[in-house]
């Protein structure tokens, strides 16, 4: 039998793992220093420290999205590199802006630079995810798996495990005491026994791990199980059914000695909202500064085509369903901003001319970046609906108000995902709250920078948008 740390670990994998890991900041400097010697370009001071603050940078992006989780899919990686690169760049730019600094480096350098990385890692990142996953199809770079249970949530484990093989985990079969759970339920992997055997079974068979998915009613079992399981060297961990419900930002905490589970809780809690902010005002701030000479020519165009002000502010529920106001170009011949509001149609005849222009490319939603700069939205959340439409909402699609934990957003994953314009269906207020819901669960400052980026192809495409 192997011994324990020969089970948990094994040198390839892991070597693998961290060359991988490693391969977007050691090639994003090493293609720069490359490029700076083919050029005949001594590393001096200021390029010796843009290769620091790169190196940096890379470490800091790469902590905030999990851009090499292995568990993700090939066109996924890839995708993540290319939104690596962009925010890199992005982020050299405001740098650049801020320290005026960009004077000091030669152009072409830096514009090869740019072409040239994004390609080298996508080329060695495929090098490598191959041979990590070709050393995990070895049953000796695998930790062996058991499942306790059979039901919905094991049967979902039970393929997940099954069908990623980058998690590195070789699912052996599950125990399970009633037979009418085996029957009920087809699991994808073989029956074993009862309970009872199971811990014989473990230290026989050299298990690693075992995954409990009992009801949280069957306590009298588990804790038995637990019990004789004492006598094993197997990792235990249970998946209780409280996880069918709706979980937002779930983790534990603790108040003194007292251990406590977060159900639904804000992803923008101490540090994450301190990086949330920063990057708001910064982004904003950047944004505002550029198109500055744009707001003021559709300022002075929506005054000059139409009656009414340019500015119009409307109530819109905010961080925590607290009331604020919204601004946005006005596109209509009216201002509503009551109990009874009527969202834009096709061919609406309250919309100008110019507003038509407006609202099919988004114009008129960028002087919210200045609600961005007062705290009252974010660059990228959920989008806030009038207030009359949430009170109808509200009591109509579940979780509907879980979008309050953070505040709205110009521009967010569901409008990203095809979910902008008129909601004259249910069904589509539907699936813009299950987008909303599932940002919330995975936020990061990398998928931010994802909506960001489609979010300017996606204005471009106009046919739901009126």
């Amino acid at each position: 039998m192997r011994s324990s740390v020969e089970r948990y670990t094994t040198l390839l994998p892991t070597l693998l793992s961290v060359t991988q890991w490693l391969i977007a900041p050691v090639l994003t400097v090493a293609s720069f220093v490359a490029i700076l010697s083919y050029s005949g370009i001594a590393l001096e001071a200021h390029y010796l420290a843009m290769s620091v603050i790169i190196f940096l940078l890379s470490l800091i992006i790469l902590e905030e999205t999990d851009l090499f989780d292995s568990t993700t899919s090939a066109d996924a990686q890839n995708s993540n590199i290319l939104i690596y690169w962009g925010v890199m760049i992005f982020a050299l730019v405001i740098i650049g802006y801020i320290t005026n600094t960009t004077d000091l480096f030669e152009v072409s350098v830096l514009y090869t630079w740019a072409l040239v990385t994004p390609v080298l890692i996508l080329i060695v990142n495929f090098i490598f995810r191959n041979l990590l996953l070709l050393s995990l199809k070895s049953e000796e770079n695998q930790r062996k798996v058991l499942i306790v249970g059979a039901n919905k949530e094991s049967h979902k484990l039970a393929e997940n495990i099954v069908e990623n093989l980058a998690y590195g985990l070789h699912l052996t079969g599950y125990f399970d005491d009633r037979t009418e759970d085996r029957t009920s339920i087809s699991m994808p992997i073989p029956y074993l026994g009862i309970m009872d055997e199971l811990p014989e079974y473990v230290k026989k068979n050299g298990i690693d791990l075992i995954y409990i998915t009992l009801p949280m009613s069957h306590q009298k079992r588990v804790l038995n199980l637990l019990d004789k399981l004492h006598d094993t060297t197997a990792s235990v961990y249970f998946t209780p059914d409280i996880f069918v419900y709706e979980l937002i930002q779930a983790r534990m905490d603790n108040i003194g000695d007292m251990p406590l589970v977060a159900l639904c809780e804000t992803p923008f809690s101490g540090l994450n909202g301190v990086l949330k902010r920063l990057s708001d005002i910064l982004f904003s701030a950047f944004i505002l500064v550029l198109i500055l000479p744009i707001l003021l020519i559709i300022a002075l165009a929506v005054k000059l085509t139409s009656p009414g002000p340019v500015l119009f502010s409307q109530k819109r529920y905010g961080l925590d369903g607290e009331e604020i106001f919204v601004y946005k170009f006005r596109s209509m011949t009216v201002c509503e901003d009551g109990d009874d509001i009527k969202q834009a149609t096709r061919n609406d005849t309250r919309i100008t001319k110019l507003g038509a222009v407006l609202r099919k490319y988004s114009l008129d939603e960028l002087p919210q970046f200045i609600n961005v700069l007062q705290g009252r939205m974010s660059t990228v959340g959920p989008r806030p609906h009038a207030v009359a439409h949430n009170e109808m909402y509200r009591g109509m699609i579940k979780g509907y108000m879980m979008r309050h934990k953070v505040k709205p957003g110009i521009t967010g994953w569901a409008q990203v995902n095809g979910y902008r314009g008129e909601t004259d269906k249910v069904e589509k207020m539907q699936k813009r709250i299950e987008f909303d819901l599932d940002y919330l669960r995975n936020w990061s400052l990398g998928l931010d920078a994802t909506i960001i980026l489609k979010t300017i192809v996606t204005v471009f495409k106009t046919e739901d948008t009126y």
